[in-house]
């Protein structure tokens, strides 16, 4: 169908061919080939057509035949959701299947269900603006003069109007916009494209009795037209907001006028900022600083991963940093950048990272409820000892009980000497704890155990208290094992109270910098990885991959790749939302909250 389409062009080229020839013969075989050209694109067409509708009665059948399927299995039980009683009077392999094609089902739902929300989301904000525009437009062509000088002076309105202290904080806002972006704003704004034109460069300079000498002269500083033109934007931004509220307020106080009511005062605005609104007054302080502190510098670093910014290239005592824009993420997803495979690179850390927070969570998390139920176990002396002892570990710095723990397995550490001394092993045989890949990944499991291990017993203390003492009396009557109360008791209330524990537990052990760095500083070296930025070890994590990239300094070409371990800093991200996402959604506390009530 395509090409049929096609053919009327190739015939209008003959076309323009017969009008440029004075051949008779030329000009009658050109024409027939312009007729059979034609002929064969209808044809075409026509056949196209023909597959088209074709292929849409075959997908229909399709769809039709796994809706088909779709209600047999519901039918069955297997793709639909089964009330209580119903799932109870399965046995085991049935239950497995129900969860497992549930689990499957979730996902394309969820899936379009997501896309439909994010298309739901552009939609409503692009019908926001446009509302807002109508409502803009209408404002200023039905209200008084005031509110037409409004939209030029913010403020003016207020201050014609009587409310003084609402119309100078607006127009004060305004002086102070203005002021900015003549004396800086404008012009890292018209930087922010380029990131500076004129870099560290040499000049011949005159020095009165020396003669002329060469110096090195800064010119533009490529960070700080990054940093300030994305704080400039951010002003913007505020800004508007600011002048449509400053809009809006006037045509508020015009009806408010209109129906013959009084408007609020300075002194009233004042005392509402305490009373009625005293919640947006505390909330101000922790917004505005959140926007300065932790939202900025996230877009600042998003927009570092689509330039080159390095210790190379500084920005302005070495050289200006550009935009390259996705080169980066192709370099962290290519198979080959220099001899150096980054994708297997990233994969094998990111495997690594996942299997390390998995051990890391759960490890703790079960043994630290063993040891909580051991302690408040009946006939258990000296409770308070016991708990003591473990909290001691929380009590020390990690920084010194790591290090410490680090040198204890060294080939020369306390533990190995220990071997030798039992005669267990030779010294040319010491066991190199951290030089052997396997090994040195189980031992920071296990040291981790060691340190995790009493923050839960703390939680599950807690928990373990509060859970009603009836409830094990009647399975006891019932003739319920212990395995059994533990099962069906104990752990379905700690798992539902403590489900959003495991998750942020989850999502911090994936970026739990303490532990691998201070144990093995990301060591032994992968020598299959070791082209790769930041000198890449078998138990680095992604997070000490990334500080290890922005403290390479000592690498001639390139330096610390700041570039590259931004890039690798959105990838963390994007990877724990998806887990975060995906893992609140199943989380028993949010699924059966009222149930479990």
């Amino acid at each position: 169908m395509v090409l049929g389409a096609l053919c009327p062009a190739v015939a209008l080229l003959l076309r323009l061919t017969v009008t440029q020839s004075t051949d008779s013969l030329g000009v009658k075989l050109t024409g027939f080939l312009q007729i059979v050209v034609l002929v064969i694109g209808v044809l075409l067409v026509v056949f196209g057509v023909i597959n088209l509708v074709r292929t849409i009665v075959r997908n229909g059948r399709i769809v039709r035949q796994a809706q088909e399927e779709q209600a047999e299995l519901h039918r069955i039980g297997l793709c639909r959701e089964l009330s209580d009683a119903e799932f109870l009077q399965l046995d085991k392999g049935e239950k497995a299947v129900n969860k497992f094609v549930r689990g499957l089902v979730r996902i394309p739902v969820g899936t379009w269900n997501g896309i439909k929300k994010i298309g739901l989301f552009f939609k409503n904000a692009a019908l926001g603006i446009v509302n807002e525009c109508k409502d803009i437009w209408k404002t200023f062509v039905e209200g008084d003069w005031k509110t037409k000088v409004s939209f030029l002076v913010m403020g003016f309105g207020n201050i014609a109007r009587g409310q003084v202290l609402r119309g100078i904080l607006f127009l004060l806002l305004e002086v102070v916009f203005i002021g900015y972006m003549i004396l800086m704003g404008g012009y890292y704004l018209s930087m922010l494209p380029s990131l500076g034109k004129i870099g560290p460069h040499s000049e011949m300079k005159l020095v009165p009795g020396v003669g002329e000498i060469e110096t090195t002269v800064k010119g533009d500083n490529s960070f700080k037209i990054l940093l300030y033109g994305v704080l400039t934007i951010f002003f913007i931004i505020a800004v508007i907001y600011t002048w449509r509220v400053n809009v809006k307020q006037n045509k508020t106080a015009e009806m408010i006028l209109k129906s013959g009511k009084k408007l609020k005062s300075g002194k009233d605005d004042l005392r509402s900022m305490v009373d009625d609104q005293f919640h947006k007054t505390l909330m101000a302080l922790p917004t505005l600083g959140i926007l300065i502190f932790t939202v900025m510098p996230i877009v600042f670093m998003i927009l570092v991963a689509f330039t080159n910014y390095s210790s190379i290239n500084d920005g302005y005592e070495t050289k200006l940093f550009t935009w390259v824009g996705f080169e980066n993420f192709k370099t962290i997803f290519s198979w080959d950048v220099g001899g150096v495979n980054y994708a297997a690179t990233f994969g094998e850390i990111l495997l690594w990272t996942l299997i390390w927070a998995f051990f890391a969570t759960f490890t703790n998390y079960f043994l630290g409820i063993a040891v909580a139920m051991l302690i408040n176990k009946k006939g258990i002396h000296l409770k308070k000892v016991w708990r003591t002892i473990l909290i001691m570990t929380i009590a020390i710095p990690q920084f010194i009980s790591l290090l410490y723990v680090s040198k204890m397995f060294t080939l020369n550490g306390l533990f190995n000497g220990f071997l030798i001394d039992l005669g267990i092993i030779q010294p040319a045989n010491a066991i190199d704890f951290w030089g052997t890949p396997t090994l040195a990944r189980i031992m920071v499991i296990i040291i981790n155990i060691w340190i995790g291990i009493p923050y839960l017993m703390l939680i599950a203390t807690g928990i373990l208290m509060n859970i009603p003492a009836d409830l094990y009396e009647s399975a006891k009557i019932d003739g319920a094992s212990g395995w059994k109360q533990f099962s069906k008791i104990t752990l379905p209330y700690m798992l539902f109270i403590t489900g959003p524990y495991l998750l942020t537990s989850f999502t911090g052990n994936m970026n739990n910098f303490n532990v691998i760095y201070l144990l093995t500083g990301g060591g032994p070296t992968n020598a299959l990885r070791s082209g790769a930025a930041g000198n890449v070890g078998h138990t680095d994590l992604l997070i000490t991959w990334l500080f290890k990239i922005t403290t390479s300094g000592s690498d001639p070409t390139y330096g610390a790749r700041y570039y590259l371990a931004s890039v690798i800093g959105i990838l963390v991200f994007i990877v724990v939302a998806i887990i975060s996402l995906i893992v609140y959604g199943l989380l028993p506390s949010v699924k059966n909250e009222e149930d479990f009530q």
